[in-house]
């Protein structure tokens, strides 16, 4: 973890800059975007984007404004995820929710305001405004009825019905896979020299990452504690969700999620651009407890 130390750092300081400038005056609303945006995770999803700009040689400034913008989309994401009418968690990262440290009404909004940070911080990256207005098209097709809050409503549905390997894997792959895929397709908008085999083989690479990345988080919640986790242990099973564990149990699971990581890595040994980072990050990602 100490290597991705100076980025973790970077992204946070560049969060907390983004937030103060986006209203000067201070309120409760302001407060509580803050205090899920900045209080603290592995960042996962900037060091992707760091990794994969440093690969296809898009510069760190721009990576900013991209690692930024999609921090805030899975702010957003969590706060209205803990809500009493989707999961209805009571911590998340060792601490109060945010609906639980403010109100209902007041976590809403800031998940709202959060969104619309995401893209106004996004229309701000030093790039041609042709660059600009793709990235905008792929972080919104991302997060939206193809991807992240489409993905959530299959899962809610899926609650309390069987639901098969096939079925799992395509709520995933926009629920919790659309994000993270676009922390790699996004940097490949700004990319002009990358060529296209480079590119198809990043993004399979981000799908495979992405699918491994759901399976490891499936498999955290039936293995590790609430202390460990930060936020409530074997809570898919108390909303009736199905996961991998479930569905091919726990050694079936973790072969599965061995295959991804494999095909992943595999994918990024024919990358010509320096992978070293995102392997360091893959790593992470995978070998991750909590």
């Amino acid at each position: 973890m100490k290597q991705f130390e100076p980025l973790q750092q970077r992204i946070n300081n560049f969060l907390a800059k983004q937030l103060t400038t986006s209203s000067k005056s201070d309120s409760r609303l302001k407060e509580a975007m803050a205090y899920s945006l900045l209080s603290g995770g592995k960042r996962v999803r900037p060091l992707l984007v760091y990794a994969t700009s440093e690969s296809v040689g898009v510069d760190i400034t721009t990576a900013d404004y991209m690692s930024a913008a999609i921090e805030m989309i899975h702010a957003y994401s969590l706060i209205h995820d803990d809500l009493p009418a989707m999961d209805n968690d009571e911590l998340r990262r060792g601490q109060p929710t945010n609906h639980i440290a403010f109100d209902e009404p007041t976590a809403i909004l800031a998940g709202d305001a959060l969104q619309s940070l995401a893209f106004e911080t996004l229309c701000l990256t030093p790039e041609p405004p042709e660059l600009i207005v793709k990235a905008v098209k792929v972080l919104a097709q991302a997060s939206g009825l193809a991807g992240m809050a489409g993905g959530q409503s299959l899962d809610l549905i899926s609650e309390h019905q069987s639901t098969d390997i096939e079925q799992l894997q395509n709520i995933h792959a926009a629920k919790t896979g659309a994000i993270l895929k676009s922390c790699v397709t996004l940097p490949l908008v700004f990319s002009l020299n990358t060529s296209t085999t480079d590119k198809e083989n990043l993004i399979l690479f981000a799908e495979h990452l992405g699918i491994a990345f759901q399976i490891v988080d499936d498999i955290l919640d039936v293995t590790q504690d609430t202390e460990t986790l930060g936020k409530p242990a074997h809570s898919d099973t108390k909303n009736n969700k199905s996961t991998y564990p479930e569905l091919l149990g726990l050694t079936g699971a973790e072969e599965k999620a061995s295959f991804h990581i494999k095909e992943a890595t595999g994918l990024l040994d024919t990358i010509s651009g320096n992978t070293d980072q995102l392997k360091a990050v893959t790593d992470l990602i995978i070998n991750r407890n909590h």
